[in-house]
């Protein structure tokens, strides 16, 4: 990065972003010349660093990322206040010949990382017991039978801890129908995730989200015995009291057996990294995203599975993960996705320009296809290998995409569902997010954010903007992703956040 207060960050861009607050009045040099600042510009806010007619695109990222309402001059602020968000179909290859597709070659493994190897052979980088909860009737169960386990790693130390997993649905379900089906998927996701060592399934009874029927059609076993796991149910029991105390004794019998796991050397190959943003900015386009795509990049080549989501969040940046499907098939998959959400948001009033939020605005970000632009950065440049539904088992390794929505709660369970065992999540606001039992790395965009959320934030990726190159941050970023595959906490993880995190997307009626 040069000294200059304002980046450029491609040859057709017709905006500049500003590093740092720059007062109204300021003078900056650019390649046109002297530019004189009409407003105050907002640090990861964009200038307009050329003229700019009423109705004419704005580029960034070398893409267009929305259309003026006004007449833009060299030195304003171009923002919400003069640039909108449009719909038009995108012709356009990737805009930046210089980052090539990076082609996927037979890798030899040369990074490890100690995990728990399941008996399905999927590698688990936590061990947890967890308790799931079928319907929200019984979370209040749950959290209690959880309560009585809070200092399990005193006699069990291989475990990580006993975890309450529970939701506000279960019921009020269209039974059979899609929502129905989701939330079975979910909890299946979660059952046989490899961090989670044993469970038991805790319901109320008579909710349309039965526990039996579950096991059986999602063949839920315990400990991959072969055996249906203990399934608690209140009525059944007698009552509250009564369905604690059994779930008691069942989560005392699986402790043991869930203590003989032990860590061993493992591939980097079996990791499957889930990446998400929230509390985006300015800047996360330029540091922390890239730097985690960076990352991701590394991870393919070693032979790993990194997975990108959040499908309201690549509106008008679709196009360029299309045209990086390994086939014509992988990119109809993705174009479907994105054709059911917009006719899903009509359905609902709502459309692609509801996004992005209020902080992301404050951020520096104007549009949605300004917002995506930056986000799919966190997804690398290697091939597009496939497409997945919700909570569905990521099989493939590879770059791989599941749809998702972008609220963080709701898409982070769905990739754990789908079996990915470590989380890297970017923020430029600041997000405290954690996702038990995975653990979640957290990417800062600044350097001053991390320093003011520093009991949050992971890794300073802001340091871009100081001059470290993104592919050093990529780097370190890995790194820290093997070391907490391994066991090292994560700043989530040591505030104890993760268990209420757990949101199953429900999109249907509620009965």
């Amino acid at each position: 990065m040069s000294s200059s207060p304002l980046l450029k960050l491609h040859p057709r861009d017709d905006v500049l972003i500003a590093k740092v607050r720059l007062p109204a009045g300021t003078v900056v040099e650019t390649e046109e010349g002297p530019v004189p600042l009409a407003q105050t510009i907002g640090a990861g806010h964009k200038v307009a660093y050329r003229a700019r007619a009423m109705g004419e695109p704005v580029h960034r990222y070398g893409q267009v990322i929305g259309l003026c309402t006004a007449p833009i001059h060299p030195g304003e602020h171009v923002h919400v206040h003069n640039l909108r968000a449009v719909a038009f179909p995108r012709g356009e290859r990737p805009a930046d010949p210089a980052r090539t597709i990076a082609a996927r070659a037979t890798p030899e493994p040369t990074r490890f990382f100690e995990g728990y190897l399941r008996p399905d052979g999927r590698v688990g980088t936590r061990n947890y017991v967890a308790i799931l909860s079928t319907v929200n009737c019984s979370a209040t169960v749950s959290h209690r039978v959880r309560d009585h386990f809070r200092d399990v790693s005193r006699d069990y130390p291989n475990v990580d801890g006993v975890i309450a997993l529970t939701h506000k649905s279960g019921c009020g379900l269209v039974s059979g129908g899609d929502d129905h089906a989701t939330l079975e998927r979910v909890l299946a996701g979660y059952a046989h995730h490899p961090n989670i060592a044993a469970y038991v399934v805790i319901g109320l009874g008579c909710e349309v989200a039965q526990a039996a029927p579950m096991a059986q059609r999602h063949r839920l076993s315990l400990l991959d015995s072969g055996r249906a796991p203990p399934i608690i149910g209140i009525q059944q029991h007698g009552g509250t009291r009564k369905a604690i105390t059994a779930a008691i004794e069942a989560i005392s019998q699986l402790l043991p057996l869930a203590n003989f796991a032990r860590r061993t050397t493992r591939s980097a190959s079996d990791l499957i990294l889930a990446t998400n943003c929230g509390g985006s900015d300015g800047y996360s386009g330029i540091t922390a995203n890239p730097a985690l795509g960076a990352a991701v990049d590394e991870l393919v080549r070693l032979g790993g599975t990194a997975v990108l989501s959040e499908t309201t969040e690549i509106f008008g940046a679709e196009h360029l993960l299309m045209a990086r499907a390994e086939s014509e098939a992988v990119a109809r998959k993705l174009q479907e996705r994105v054709d059911w959400w917009k006719a899903y948001l009509a359905l609902h009033g709502a459309d692609v320009g509801s996004n992005p939020s209020p902080g992301n605005m404050a951020g520096g970000i104007s549009t949605i296809a300004e917002k995506s632009l930056g986000g799919i950065a966190k997804g690398g440049t290697t091939p597009l290998v496939d497409v997945v539904e919700y909570a569905e088992r990521i099989t493939k390794k590879g770059f791989v995409y599941m749809d998702t929505p972008g609220y963080d709660p709701v898409s982070v369970t769905g990739l754990v569902a789908g079996g990915a065992n470590m989380v890297c999540f970017t923020t430029g606001r600041g997000s405290v997010f954690g996702s038990r039992p995975v653990p979640s790395l957290k990417l800062a965009s600044n350097s001053a954010l991390f320093q003011h959320m520093e009991d949050d934030m992971d890794i300073d990726c802001g340091v871009v903007l100081d001059g470290t190159p993104v592919e050093e941050v990529g780097r370190r970023i890995l790194d820290e992703v093997l070391a907490v595959a391994s066991g090292k906490k994560t700043k989530s993880e040591l505030a104890g956040m993760g268990e209420a995190e757990f949101a199953p997307w429900m999109r249907g009626p509620t009965l």
